[in-house]
């Protein structure tokens, strides 16, 4: 445990250090949100982005960047990135290849990280309780806050290098789509608080933009997607959520 502390960083983030490499977790309010496709999405919705439903959800952390190669390689002695560097997002990792991560970071921090509910990602995506209703995470202007495929030159980038969203947190709308917790499953009108989704599935669910998106809609903030646990994409990475205590 000599190799992991944590430290109050400002109002509710916490910032934790593992092996010499640091990441803050991003406190994010509870509250009641309408998840799925809001009016501002016109009429791009797709069918599974339907009906829009109201959450609520109790206060957490999540991560401020995506995690990151470094990040990746202190907790697992190892980095299976297609694009390598340290402070680009690890990606080419599977559902149940984060499950690995997390057991082993839980383990040397004595927390209960875990991934993010498909919930909390479209949350804080959208700003939590500080949202200005943006399409994507943090702008109208896609340019502002994400690498997708007309800016990015097909490749990854380092964290925190586009605008954050009214949280402050980074790149949900690209750089890499993100894995979720939950199985997937179809919406409806049901008013839910915490949900985790379906009890059993065939897919987990994914979220967010990533450098080879071509199209725009798939990057905003309740764009959703599917692929099964053991896939593996050099698209496709992860953040942390951390539960309130």
């Amino acid at each position: 445990m000599a190799d992991v502390f944590c430290k109050k960083c400002y109002f509710g983030n916490e910032t934790f250090t593992v092996k010499g490499v640091e990441f803050t977790m991003i406190a994010v309010e509870g509250g009641t949100f309408t998840m799925g496709a809001t009016p501002e999405q016109g009429s791009d919705a797709e069918d599974w982005e339907k009906p829009t439903h109201q959450v609520t959800l109790s206060s957490y952390y999540i991560g401020e960047t995506e995690v990151t190669q470094a990040l990746w390689q202190a907790v697992m002695g190892k980095n299976p990135s297609w694009y390598k560097g340290d402070n680009l997002p690890v990606e080419e990792v599977s559902w149940n290849d984060c499950q690995d991560f997390i057991k082993k970071l839980n383990a040397l921090t004595g927390k209960n990280f875990r991934l993010p509910t498909e919930a909390e990602w479209e949350y804080a995506a959208r700003g939590g309780n500080k949202s200005s209703g943006y399409k994507y995470s943090g702008s109208n202007n896609i340019t502002d806050v994400a690498w997708y495929i007309n800016n990015s030159g097909s490749k990854t980038y380092p964290v925190k290098t586009k605008q954050a969203n009214e949280l402050g947190i980074y790149d949900m709308s690209g750089n890499v789509q993100e894995w979720c917790q939950d199985w997937y499953g179809f919406y409806d009108r049901i008013v839910q608080t915490n949900p985790i989704g379906p009890v059993m599935g065939e897919f987990r669910v994914i979220r967010g933009g990533n450098w080879e998106e071509n199209v725009e809609v798939n990057c905003q903030t309740w764009s959703r997607g599917c692929l099964v646990p053991s896939d593996r994409r050099n698209y496709l990475g992860f953040r942390l959520v951390l539960s309130a205590e």
